[in-house]
């Protein structure tokens, strides 16, 4: 049995609905110990794509990830990306905007951390959080931004501005794949309890993180309404099960190969002048020169 990416793919062909999409591996289950395999040959095959992509230089490639809270995000990121060449890779976290970064555009800590063509960045959180977290608790209230700019229609303007963006990226050289690791209630509630529990991980609790457990549901529209205002063909979302992560990272790895194998690098050819002074070269060192 196989089991596509397409089922958790929305391109803007479709619209999510949270409640209708897994939370788990569901029938994968019975064939954990070959989609981990799988995953393993996945990671290798990116890795020799990698190759390819550093050595052309045409294409960037922005992995973006969004989750709830306890959702596996730094252990898919530790786990699947690992494996690639460090030298064009780049993993980036964004946590809350200092003032600096506040006193600026939301997309201005973001440029920033764009990659250069020929290499590949994973977005631990991302431009998104700006109409997550901020809608969930009405953030854009405390900014300090002219009257014109805090509208009712604030989100609707920022999903129409990031939808915009992201266009602009791809005509440039730079593609993003967006993740949404799509954890359930009840498996967040076992990673807190297993987080209170373990010591190695006391390092990883956080009450804010538990006090948004309240407002699940406005999460839900949140994630829903983003999603579906800037889910395109160029810069699609994926909603991915998270509950049990090895499934998650087999997915992830198909959808890496998946992205690099559309965007075909390929080695680029040898410098003509280069080429001619080869014979020279190999002269001088089969001589011992």
């Amino acid at each position: 049995m196989e089991f596509s990416t397409r089922d958790y793919l929305f391109d803007g062909k479709r619209r999510l609905n949270l409640r209708e999409m897994p939370t788990d591996a569901g029938e994968a289950r019975s064939q954990k110990a070959a989609l981990e395999e799988a995953t393993r040959q996945n990671l290798f095959r990116a890795a020799e794509l990698q190759e390819k992509l550093y050595a052309a230089r045409e294409e960037g490639l922005v992995i973006a990830i969004q989750a709830r809270d306890a959702a596996g995000k730094d252990s898919l990121i530790k786990k699947v990306f690992s494996g690639l060449n460090p030298a064009a890779l780049v993993v980036h976290s964004f946590k809350a905007p200092n003032s600096t970064e506040l006193a600026h555009d939301y997309l201005w800590r973001i440029n920033a951390a764009l990659p250069q063509r020929g290499t590949i960045a994973v977005f631990n959180r991302s431009q998104y959080e700006d109409v997550l977290v901020v809608r969930v608790h009405h953030m854009e209230q405390g900014y300090r931004m002219a009257k014109r700019c805090l509208t009712e229609h604030f989100f609707e303007r920022r999903y129409a501005q990031l939808s915009n963006w992201e266009e602009y990226l791809w005509e440039n050289g730079i593609r993003m794949v967006k993740l949404f690791l799509n954890v359930s209630k009840e498996e967040q509630r076992k990673r807190f309890l297993e987080r209170m529990e373990r010591e190695e991980k006391h390092w990883k609790l956080s009450t804010a993180d538990m006090k948004e457990r309240a407002a699940w549901a406005e999460y839900d529209a949140a994630f829903e309404d983003a999603i579906n205002a800037t889910a395109t063909a160029h810069c699609p979302w994926y909603v991915l099960p998270a509950d049990n992560k090895w499934y998650t990272r087999y997915l992830v790895s198909c959808i890496l190969v998946e992205t690099l194998e559309a965007m075909d690098p390929q080695f680029p050819p040898l410098d003509p002048d280069e080429a001619a002074r080869i014979p020279q070269c190999l002269e001088q060192l089969e001589n011992g020169g």
